[in-house]
């Protein structure tokens, strides 16, 4: 039969899947390794006080967006349509499905952006009452969630890079991104900490600076699959539609 595998191209087959899967085992241990040393590296200078836990609430708020809306309701409404497109369509029609799902995204995720610095101190407020008496640690919080909430946007966007990259079998740049966080932490905890005026405010620096760091390494990745990636705006595209559409519901179940 013309589309039956042959023995060589079945072991062919065997020795990729073993080598992605050895990759991306490697570098998912890499990521947990430097994810303790990240969290034992900000509580050894910071301490467990009240300005590590004003940190630690910048960051949650972002970090939970990030989860429903980059790796949980994105990759389970975006990942389904573009592959349907890539074994249906044309690479035009791929390619230009792929730039309006990410200026969707990219407008969506600027406004919930800009609403959540204008609004850090309400929303400190709804995620952290307990701060709400005391005003130094509301305050500093308030201060770094202006700071980390616009992560949520870069990381949303490398989140629908990685899905590009993962429907075409390469796996272990997306499972590397997560490392470039724990890098900036440790660099943010040791290096500039020192410089700040406030020290803690480093680590909202940096996990700023992580989620342009992510973006941009996605996107080299990206370039090397001879993807170019670019955001169009268009609502009314049909593959933006079906999307939206199943993001929804996902939504509210990762919720």
């Amino acid at each position: 039969m013309a589309n039956s595998i042959t023995p060589n191209k079945a072991q062919g087959l065997g020795k990729k899947l073993i080598k992605s899967t050895a990759s991306f085992s490697i570098v998912t241990m890499l990521s947990r390794v430097l994810g303790y040393a990240r969290d034992a590296t900000i509580f050894i200078i910071f301490g467990a006080g009240g300005t590590t836990d004003s940190f630690l609430v910048a960051f949650r708020l972002p970090n939970l967006m990030r989860r429903l809306f980059g790796e949980g309701a994105l990759s389970q409404a975006f990942i389904p349509v573009f592959q349907e497109y890539k074994a249906r369509r044309s690479d035009v029609e791929l390619h230009r499905f792929a730039d309006c799902v990410g200026g969707a995204l990219g407008l969506i995720l600027l406004v919930v952006t800009i609403i959540g610095v204008v609004a850090s101190p309400i929303l400190i407020a709804i995620f952290a009452p307990g701060f709400i008496d005391e005003s130094d640690r509301f305050n500093l919080s308030s201060q770094m969630l202006k700071i980390t909430f616009p992560y949520l946007l870069f990381i949303s966007l490398t989140s629908l890079a990685a899905g590009i990259l993962n429907s075409h079998k390469h796996f272990g740049a997306p499972a590397f991104a997560p490392v470039l966080l724990n890098i900036a932490l440790i660099v943010s905890a040791i290096w500039l900490a020192p410089k700040m005026e406030e020290p803690i405010t480093a680590l909202a620096w940096g996990v700023l600076v992580a989620g342009i760091v992510q973006l941009a390494f996605l996107i080299l990745w990206l370039r090397r699959i001879n993807w170019v990636f670019r955001l169009k705006l268009d609502l009314y595209h049909e593959g933006v539609r079906r999307v939206g559409r199943l993001m929804l519901p996902a939504v509210f179940s990762s919720a």
